[in-house]
Order: C-alpha cells, then sequence, then structure tokens
C-alpha cells in the first residue's frame, strides 16, 4: 500500500496516483476546521470528526434503517442528473463510508478516475473495505474540505452528499471544492433540506426533533449525541437562494435546485465558471 508523504502535498504539480488499490490512502492534513459554533450546534474540527469516528461502525445500518432506504434513491438521482464524465476525474468531497462515490464508479467508464475524500478515517476505513469487496477502482483520500490537498482544476466534476452542513466554514468548503473543479466542469450536492408545504414540514420537524435523534442515536449506539446534532444542522443550515447565493460566490454560476421526496432533500448543481475563482478563495481563507 503506498502511503504519500505530507510534503507532496505542496508540490503545485503534484497528482495523486491513480490506483486500483481500495486500501490506498494519503496521509492525514492538519485540519483547518478550527472552533466555530454556528448558532447553537457546534461544528469544530475535532467534534465533527469524533463524533462520525464513534458512529463509523454502524453508519450505514443506522441510514438505511432510519431513511427506509430512500437515501439510496436520492443518491441515484445523483448520479443520474450529474453524471460521470465520459472521461475524466470525479472527486467526492466529506464522502463518508463511500456510498456516493460506488454509485459514481458502478456508472463511471474505464476512464474515469475517482477519488473520495473525508477527514474521519474510521468513515474511509468502511468506504475502502466496501470498495474492495465491490471491485471498485477508487483512491480514498484522508484530507479536510477546507484543505484539499490537489492541483485547482483537477476534477471535472467535485461532488458531495450530506456533508457540506458538516463544514465548519461552509463558504471556505465551497470555494476550496471550486477550486479544484475545472472551469465548465460541475458541483453536485445532495443534501438534507426543509419542506416547503406547511403541513408536510411541520410533520417532518417533529419526526426530526423528537424521533430520529433517539432512534438514531440508539441504533448507532454512540455517547456524542451525533443524530441531535443532525437535525440541529439542517435547521440551521442555509437552503434554496441562501444556498444558491453562496454556490455562486464561491465561483459556480447556472445554479439548479430539485427538490426530493417532498423537499426533505435538495439536489444542488451547478458549473464552474470560466473565468477563475482564485480572488474568492483568497478573500475566504485570508
Amino acid at each position: 500500500m503506498e502511503v504519500l508523504r505530507p510534503d507532496d502535498h505542496l508540490d503545485p504539480d503534484f497528482e495523486l496516483p491513480v490506483s486500483a488499490d481500495p486500501a490506498t490512502f494519503a496521509p492525514p492534513l492538519p485540519t483547518a476546521s478550527g472552533s466555530q459554533v454556528s448558532g447553537g450546534v457546534d461544528k469544530t474540527g475535532d467534534r465533527v470528526r469524533g463524533m462520525f469516528a464513534e458512529i463509523a461502525p454502524r453508519y450505514d445500518l443506522a441510514n438505511r434503517m432510519l431513511s427506509g432506504g430512500i437515501d439510496v434513491l436520492w443518491r441515484r438521482a445523483t448520479v443520474r442528473r450529474a453524471p460521470p464524465p465520459a472521461a475524466g476525474a470525479i472527486l467526492d468531497v466529506c464522502c463518508g463510508t463511500g456510498d456516493l462515490a460506488l454509485a459514481y464508479a458502478a456508472k463511471a467508464g474505464p476512464n474515469v478516475r475517482i477519488v473520495a475524500s473525508d477527514f474521519c478515517r474510521p468513515m474511509l476505513d468502511r468506504g475502502a473495505e466496501k470498495g474492495a469487496r465491490a471491485g471498485r477502482p477508487i483512491e480514498w483520500v484522508e484530507a479536510d474540505a477546507m484543505a484539499l490537498p490537489f492541483p485547482d482544476a483537477t476534477f471535472d466534476l467535485v461532488t458531495v452528499a450530506f456533508g457540506l452542513r458538516n463544514i465548519a466554514d461552509t463558504s471556505r468548503g465551497l470555494a476550496e471544492m471550486a477550486r479544484v473543479t475545472r472551469p465548465g466542469g460541475r458541483l453536485a450536492i445532495l443534501e438534507f433540506s426543509l419542506p416547503r408545504s406547511a403541513l408536510i414540514r411541520h410533520g417532518y420537524l417533529w419526526y426530526f426533533r423528537n424521533v430520529l435523534p433517539r432512534l438514531g442515536n440508539a441504533l448507532a449506539r454512540n455517547r456524542s449525541d451525533a443524530y441531535t446534532y443532525l437535525n440541529q444542522s439542517v435547521e440551521e443550515f442555509p437552503s434554496g437562494e441562501r444556498l444558491a447565493a453562496v454556490v455562486r460566490a464561491a465561483g459556480y454560476e447556472a445554479v439548479t435546485m430539485l427538490p426530493l421526496t417532498f423537499g426533505i432533500a435538495t439536489l444542488t448543481i451547478a458549473t464552474r465558471a470560466a473565468t477563475a475563482a482564485a480572488s474568492a478563495g483568497a478573500a475566504v481563507n485570508g
């Protein structure tokens, strides 16, 4: 198993090797998450990483049971609406246990490189195990979404499923995604949202606040209240035009939004602007 040196990330010409070994990892980067509490939600890097590390062993089981398998259909919709290129590269950011990366690997041709990144190693380990069982040549990279270890304009498609709201600084994370997306490439964000219908929204929020945290925390067998964090982070995360504005500010255009399952989730797709968003990235990182 090849392990890349941390210094490799400082080389502007560095490219991760294309490898069929699903256990290939890049070394961890120092977290750039810092200390950030969004409203009442603690999204500091150590807190989020530790929480997902604790629930990693039962993460997939809890997700399937709590969603009734609908999350699988949402990922299929993402692959269908933002299909893999005929040739090129795909990056799945905040990949977790790799479900979306694996969905793309099942549809992509042999000339498409697929990279899955996350800053929680136990989640990546689960993804690598699943990729190995499926025989999918995915590269698994341990990396912070706010400091991606890839050269500019590397990927034709960048995706993130149920992970954008976990990044301590949403704007900085999106700026990094824009930096590594080639001009004309696409971004696909699959994220929870709140239904617009008052009736559906009322019932959904009652379930989200009262039932899901108890069931989720019991299923995942964790002490970090991960599924209490879930409902709180969803309710505080920007959606609709507020999210579209942040996506545009990062350097994307032609933003479209597709509500899924009565608006419980939303698929946001955008195109990387032809002009580089270096100024936006510099502003965010400064």
